[in-house]
């Protein structure tokens, strides 16, 4: 953080005195210990460690799934900050003993630059023992946990000015003493924001190598099978369900890599993307892929099934198919994998049009075909990749006042390109999306024999 935002100040030329405030997108889910005077007592435990695999069973000891999931919008799971904190609090007595505070990543470098330890909403409920309900920490659940509640830091709101930077963090990032500090959000939240979902409705999906749906709401969204979880919006009194798939842009650079090396190669020689390639041969492939099935479940699966032990397939090929027909699967699989996602939000919430963002939104076939499986107007900004940014720099503004509120993001959003759906390739996927539904619930038995249960 102090090397590039020196790097930004002197390519600019910005004076620092004219910068405004500094906010943050930040790595959600972590566990980062320090001692009072702010001191990391141990690397961050991240989004993506599961080693809390004995806590999250000692919390299921106490309180049943769908009770825990109604109090903080999310199952109970290893990946979570507080399980994380039992774990150091298990194996680790002597970190957690002088644990003053524990941080997620954007908390720790609001610290260093205020000397305040603080978290927001978004953040906080990363840590799965926030009270969606009261946004405070949970006692119920905390009390469940056995940690020492003081361990948590103060919950203030997205857009609270945690303070000004002090000189020592001035001299290391070349800000000016006494900028203000907003706290931002996490990440994923803060896409909410830079993708324009800062109102009841407002709908995204960022494809990335995983990729989510998520909108915004008034309430939280609960899902009888609990497929979907609920984050605390940035946006005050606000709430952001969403649903995460694991390998989405991940099942395609899968095809990239292993199916498509002719490709890849000419790509190279030409000084093209491979995608373009690939995409022109998914373009001669028809609506549901001449029968051929791919379930996207290379890494298990989050939402919508929550499976670990699910394994990705191909399903239907027949002598007929041609490898036009697999590609095209791949691309077809990850978005009806998302479409469940999406049907599961829109039991709840008007939705027919999604602004889509990330490097999976590239490509013209693959919006089309999301525009055809969800029945919803596409979007595409012209700036894919900086949401998360935007996000977190409209949440500093409004934090000091240079923004009336979050609907300042409108005038940073251009648009595109926009995919009407097509009424015959939405009929036709009807029954696809049926058998897509089908062959994974045939192969429940098959996956738990794989993972030997």
């Amino acid at each position: 953080m102090c090397d590039t935002t020196l790097a930004l100040i002197a390519e600019t030329g910005v004076d620092p005195h004219d910068i405004a405030a500094v906010s943050f997108s930040g790595q959600m889910m972590g566990c980062l210990c320090v001692n009072k005077n702010g001191t990391p007592l141990r690397p961050s435990i991240i989004w993506a460690d599961q080693r809390a695999q004995a806590q999250q069973k000692a919390i299921d000891e106490h309180i049943s799934l769908p009770d825990y999931y109604r109090i903080v919008g999310h199952r109970n799971a290893a990946s979570y900050g507080m399980q994380k904190l039992m774990w150091v609090r298990d194996n680790e007595p002597d970190i957690y003993a002088q644990t003053y505070k524990t941080l997620n990543a954007k908390d720790y470098i609001v610290f260093k630059l205020t000397g305040k330890f603080f978290t927001e909403p978004s953040d906080a409920s990363s840590n799965a023992c926030v009270d969606l309900n009261t946004l405070t920490w949970s006692e119920k659940i905390v009390d469940i946990s056995g940690i020492d509640p003081d361990k948590l830091p103060e919950i203030v709101p997205s857009t609270h000015v945690a303070g000004g930077v002090t000189r020592e963090a001035a001299q290391a990032t070349g800000l000016a003493v006494g900028t203000p500090v907003v706290m931002g959000g996490g990440d994923g939240v803060c896409a909410n924001v830079g993708a324009g979902s800062v109102r009841p409705g407002k709908t995204f999906s960022y494809v990335g190598s995983s990729s989510w749906i998520a909108t915004t709401s008034e309430k939280p969204v609960f899902d009888e099978q609990m497929r979907t979880v609920t984050w605390a919006h940035i946006v005050p009194g606000l709430y952001a369900p969403n649903g995460t798939m694991q390998a989405a842009g991940g099942s395609y650079a899968w095809l990239r890599n292993q199916v498509c090396l002719s490709e890849a190669e000419q790509a190279k020689k030409q000084g093209m993307s491979a995608y373009d390639l690939i995409n022109r041969e998914i373009e001669q492939s028809p609506v549901g892929s001449n029968g051929v099935i791919f379930l996207p479940y290379l890494l298990g699966e989050r939402a919508p099934r929550w499976n670990p032990d699910a394994k990705a397939a191909f399903i239907g090929l027949k002598m007929e198919n041609e490898r036009k027909d697999m590609l095209r699967s791949v691309l077809e699989g990850v978005t009806m994998n998302l479409g469940i996602i999406l049907e599961i939000l829109r039991a709840q919430i008007d939705i027919d049009e999604i602004l889509v963002i990330g490097g999976g939104a590239k490509g013209a076939v693959w919006r089309q075909i999301m525009a055809d499986v969800y029945n919803a107007r596409i979007k595409a900004p012209v700036l894919l990749e900086e949401a998360t940014s935007m996000g977190a720099a409209v949440t500093g503004g409004v934090g000091v006042g240079l923004f009336k509120d979050f609907d300042a993001i409108d005038r940073f959003i251009e648009i595109n390109c926009v995919h009407e759906p097509n009424p015959e390739a939405v009929k036709a996927y009807g029954p696809v999306k049926g058998m897509f539904e089908l062959c994974y619930q045939s192969l429940l038995p098959v996956y738990a024999k794989m993972a030997g249960k």
